[in-house]
C-alpha cells in the first residue's frame, strides 16, 4: 500500500505540474522520438524497481515530448482537451478498475451508463427510448451504428447475416457525401461493405438533396433487392457544414434506407439553443455517433453510439456466454464491440454533472464564438482568405498561393505559440483551425492570431 501510495503522489505532482504549464508552454514539443527513447532507456532491467521512481522517470523523460494538446493554444485536430470533473473521474475509472460488462459485475458502472445515456439523449434532442454504446471513439461508434444498420437492412431483404454472414446475400448498396470524413470509409472497410457511392456535394461539403434523391431512385429495384444505408454528417471536418437533414432523411425515408448520422464534433451543436438550428431533422435518422472527447471534453476513449431501436443494435453487438451473468433487462455488452474497456461511462457522467445543461450550451457557444473571432482576425491579414461559412467551430483559410499557405504553417509551429495545421480542400492547401478546448480564452485566441499574423507577415 505504501509503494502505491508513493506512485500515486508522484503521479498527482507530476500532472499538476503539467497542467500548471499548459498556459505559457511552447505548444509544439520540445524533444524527437530518438531523444525521447534515449531518456526513458531501451533495456529491460534484470529486476524491480521501485514504483514511485518509475513514475518519476517516465514524466521526467517524456514531458519534453509531449504537444500540449491540453493547451487552449492547440488547434490542429478535432480532439478537445478534458474538463476538470472529467478528468479527476478518468483518475478513478483506472482506480477502481471495474469490468463494465455485465450489471450484475458492476452495478455502478451501468447505473452511470444509463444515467449519461439519458441525460445525452435529452441534451441531443434523439428519442428517448434509443440504445446508448460507449465506444472506443467516434471511429469505432460510427462502426457500431453501421453494424447495427447493415444487419437490418440484410434482415428486412429475408438475410440473417450473424447467422450466414455476407457472402451469398443481397449487396448493400451504402451512399456517402463527397466530402465525408474518413473514419466513415475505414468503419464500412471494416464491415465487409466496401467503399461508399458518392452524392454531389455543394461547396462546403453538404450532401446535395437533389442529387441524393436521384441516385436513390435511379436504381429502381426493391428493398430486398438492394438494401441501402445512407451516411450523412453532422460537421464537415473542414468547414463545419451540416447536411440539411430534413430534406435528405426525407428522401431515404422514401427509399427504405437506414440514415446514419456521423456526427463526431457536430452533434453538439443540438445542445445549444443558438446552433440547435444546424441539427434540425436530424432526430429523424436511425442511428448517430459522436466522441464525447471531442466537443464535450472528457478524456480520450469515449465514443458515443446511439441507435434509435435498441433491438437492431442488440442484434449486431450482442453475444452470451455461458460464464458470463446476464440480465434480462440487457448489460453494457449488449451495446459495443468490446468486452474488455474502461468505464467510460463515469467521466461522461462527471462532465455532464458538472456543466449541466447550461454549461454544455455555453461550451458550445464559447467554441463557436472563438471560431468566428479566428475568423473575423484572418481576414483581416494582407493577403489571407477565410474559405468556409463559418457556422460551427472549424476554420479554413489560405494565404495566396499553395506555397506560401504552407510556408505561413510552417512558420507557426517553428513559432511555437500555437499548434495550427494544414490541410487540402478542394484541392488547395489551407490553414485549417479547429476549435475545440473548453480552455481556450478570449487571450488564447489572440495570442494565436498574433503568432498567424507574425508567420504571414515574415513570408
Amino acid at each position: 500500500m505504501d509503494a502505491r501510495e508513493a506512485a500515486l503522489r508522484q503521479a498527482h505532482d507530476h500532472a499538476v505540474r503539467w497542467l500548471a504549464s499548459l498556459s505559457d508552454r511552447r505548444v509544439p514539443a520540445r524533444a524527437s522520438v530518438d531523444e525521447t527513447v534515449r531518456a526513458l532507456g531501451v533495456d529491460l532491467p534484470d529486476g524491480p524497481s521501485v514504483p514511485a521512481d518509475v513514475v518519476d522517470l517516465l514524466a521526467t523523460a517524456c514531458e519534453p515530448g509531449l504537444t500540449a494538446f491540453p493547451s487552449g493554444r492547440f488547434y490542429g485536430f478535432v480532439v478537445g482537451g478534458t474538463e476538470p470533473a472529467a478528468l479527476a473521474a478518468d483518475w478513478l475509472v483506472s482506480a477502481w478498475d471495474q469490468n463494465c460488462v455485465m450489471r450484475a459485475a458492476s452495478p455502478a458502472y451501468t447505473a452511470a451508463e444509463e444515467i449519461a445515456g439519458a441525460w445525452l439523449l435529452d441534451l441531443l434532442g434523439l428519442p428517448g427510448d434509443s440504445a446508448v454504446g460507449f465506444t472506443t471513439g467516434a471511429t469505432m461508434a460510427n462502426f457500431t451504428c453501421l453494424a447495427a444498420g447493415r444487419d437490418a437492412v440484410l434482415r428486412r431483404a429475408g438475410w440473417n447475416v450473424a447467422r450466414d454472414g455476407l457472402a451469398g446475400g443481397p449487396a448493400v448498396r451504402v451512399l456517402a457525401g463527397e466530402d465525408r470524413h474518413m473514419a466513415v470509409d475505414l468503419a464500412l472497410r471494416y464491415l465487409g461493405l466496401g467503399k461508399p457511392e458518392l452524392v454531389k456535394a455543394d461547396g462546403q461539403g453538404r450532401i446535395e438533396p437533389e442529387a441524393l434523391r436521384d441516385v436513390l431512385e435511379a436504381d429502381g429495384q426493391s428493398r430486398s433487392q438492394n438494401p441501402t444505408i445512407v451516411i450523412l454528417q453532422a460537421g464537415d471536418i473542414h468547414s463545419g457544414a451540416f447536411d440539411p437533414f430534413a430534406e435528405t432523411i426525407g428522401a431515404a425515408r422514401a427509399a427504405d434506407a437506414w440514415v446514419h448520422v456521423d456526427g463526431a464534433f457536430g452533434l453538439w451543436a443540438a445542445a445549444s439553443p443558438a446552433r440547435a438550428h444546424l441539427t434540425e431533422g436530424c432526430a429523424h435518422a436511425d442511428s448517430w455517433a459522436t466522441d464525447a472527447h471531442k466537443t464535450l471534453n472528457v478524456p480520450y476513449d469515449c465514443g458515443l453510439a446511439l441507435v434509435r431501436d435498441p433491438s437492431a443494435l442488440r442484434a449486431a453487438m450482442g453475444l452470451r456466454g455461458d460464464y458470463l451473468i446476464q440480465d434480462e433487462e440487457g448489460d453494457p455488452v449488449d451495446k459495443v464491440p468490446e468486452l474488455s474497456r474502461r468505464g467510460r461511462a463515469f467521466t461522461v457522467w462527471a462532465a455532464l454533472r458538472s456543466l449541466g445543461r447550461s454549461g454544455v450550451a455555453d461550451l458550445v457557444d464559447r467554441l463557436c464564438r472563438h471560431a468566428d473571432a479566428f475568423a473575423a482576425g484572418i481576414a483581416g491579414i494582407d493577403g489571407a482568405t477565410v474559405l468556409n461559412d463559418v457556422v460551427f467551430t472549424q476554420v479554413c483559410a489560405e494565404f495566396g498561393t499553395d506555397a506560401r499557405t504552407e510556408r505561413v504553417l510552417a512558420r507557426l509551429l517553428d513559432d511555437g505559440t500555437t499548434w495550427i495545421s494544414g490541410s487540402t480542400w478542394h484541392g488547395r492547401r489551407v490553414m485549417r483551425i479547429s476549435v475545440s478546448n473548453w480552455s481556450t480564452t478570449d487571450e488564447d485566441v489572440t495570442r494565436a492570431l498574433d503568432a498567424i499574423r507574425r508567420a504571414s507577415a515574415a513570408c
